[in-house]
């Protein structure tokens, strides 16, 4: 961390976390952020290492009552990796993979994850 204020922060960041990401080469981007997880603290959640391994886009997003259905197509290349109730994080947020399909998957998303995160405003097409 470089720098904060108030509700922002300035950060350095590699030529390659910049290939694997979209939009954190633009200032005033929102960016949803969870706290590290120490060591010994209780896991309640979902363990992801924190590393961003590549950019996916949003095939569709969609409305299915309780919740919102999200299928994303991901690169080839970590299609293998993405695995049926595994976790998996989009835009800084820890999800639950609920369906693969070659290099696509689905997450379904709980109008709580909508209100706290950047998640609501996913469109189809978008990286």
């Amino acid at each position: 961390m470089i720098k904060i204020e108030d509700k922002t922060f300035t950060v350095d960041v590699s030529r390659e976390t910049l290939d694997c990401t979209v939009g954190l080469d633009k200032q005033g981007k929102l960016v949803n952020l969870e706290k590290a997880l120490r060591l010994a603290d209780r896991l309640g959640g979902h363990l992801v290492s924190g590393h961003v391994d590549g950019v996916g886009e949003v095939v569709a997003f969609n409305d299915i009552g309780e919740s919102w259905r999200l299928v994303v197509r991901a690169p080839q290349t970590l299609a293998k990796y993405i695995a049926v109730k595994g976790s998996i994080t989009i835009d800084g947020v820890s999800l639950t993979v609920n369906h693969v399909s070659g290099p696509s998957f689905e997450v379904n998303l709980i109008p709580h994850t909508l209100a706290v995160t950047t998640l609501n405003q996913l469109k189809a097409g978008q990286k």
